[in-house]
């Protein structure tokens, strides 16, 4: 059944589209942070270990928030591998070294982008699509992004 909650069903398939995007790109990060926490060395590996792992499993909340929003909106939130490769903006490169400080900038470079496509459409959903619900959402998710950044940022100062 249809959700019938004062958006054009168009407008719920373009959110739904760009959540989707957006979940491939949470979901490529998510991988990206889960194999530094596996594979990070050097002499401050379980000071990091520990770092990356609070930084997944946060990033675990939000893929599981981006789907059950696309849901909402009553669409299928995209699920395999294949897929989220085809959506994703980011890039599953890594760092040649597998030492703490390359992880931390390739993982920063992901959320500054995620960052500046949330920012894109905030006002895009209010205004063009009348999606006042998931223009709050990703505003939330960007403040989170905003937060992670930061936290990385702050270990390259």
């Amino acid at each position: 059944m249809e959700p019938k909650i004062g958006i054009k069903e168009t407008h719920l398939a373009e959110v739904a589209q760009s959540l989707s995007i957006l979940l491939a790109d949470e979901t490529v990060l998510y991988t990206k942070t889960r194999n530094a926490h596996w594979n990070v060395e050097g002499n401050d590996f379980y000071n990091k270990h520990l770092f990356f792992e609070q930084q997944y499993n946060e990033l675990s909340e939000i893929i599981d928030s981006v789907a059950e929003r696309i849901r909402t909106l009553g669409h299928y939130a995209p699920a395999t591998l294949k897929e989220y490769l085809e959506l994703t903006h980011l890039t599953e490169t890594k760092s040649e070294d597998n030492n703490s400080l390359g992880f931390i900038k390739e993982l920063l470079i992901d959320h500054e982008s995620i960052l500046i496509r949330l920012r894109e459409n905030i006002d895009r959903f209010a205004a063009e699509f009348k999606d006042y619900g998931t223009s709050d959402f990703i505003t939330g998710l960007m403040e989170t992004h905003e937060k992670m950044a930061w936290m990385l940022r702050s270990h390259l100062k």
